[in-house]
């Protein structure tokens, strides 16, 4: 099964944040421009991390927010916020944070299987410090693109 959508509307390049609150909400900004969630999708995704910790941060400077299913959610989609500089979101290895990843899905099944399309992705070592790195939309859809086809 293939990643949820990435439009370039979803794509934010270089964004400053001056703390994971606000990451998450860049993220969260991203799926809303999109069409994917509504705007309060953002403020769920951070209530996950206030109450089960950093446990979104999957990789060393990879962080991917997500909230359950809702009535926010329009249609399953993905966004991706690189940050002019990491930011710290309190995990005990990965910190800090230099991509973040905004993930909506409209059904329970579908975010098991968009987390492992994605765990594949990131199996690539190259793959976040590539993303980091981005200077545009367009590295950021050819980095995904190709790390997903190496997946395969």
């Amino acid at each position: 099964m293939p990643l949820p959508p990435l439009p370039d509307s979803a794509i934010t390049v270089g964004a400053h944040a001056a703390d994971w609150r606000e990451a998450v909400e860049l993220a969260g900004e991203a799926l809303a421009r999109s069409g994917a969630t509504e705007q309060g999708y953002a403020q769920r995704m951070i209530q996950v991390i206030e109450e089960f910790g950093a446990y979104i941060v999957i990789a060393p400077g990879l962080a991917l927010a997500h909230a359950r299913p809702g009535p926010d959610v329009n249609a399953d989609g993905l966004s991706v916020v690189t940050l002019d500089e990491p930011v710290v979101f309190g995990h005990p290895h990965n910190d800090p944070v230099s991509v973040v990843l905004g993930l909506a899905v409209s059904t329970p099944e579908a975010h098991v299987t968009s987390v492992a399309e994605l765990a594949n992705v990131f199996n690539d070592p190259e793959a976040i410090p590539a993303l980091a790195a981005a200077t545009d939309v367009a590295d950021v859809q050819r980095i995904l693109t190709l790390s997903e086809e190496a997946s395969r």
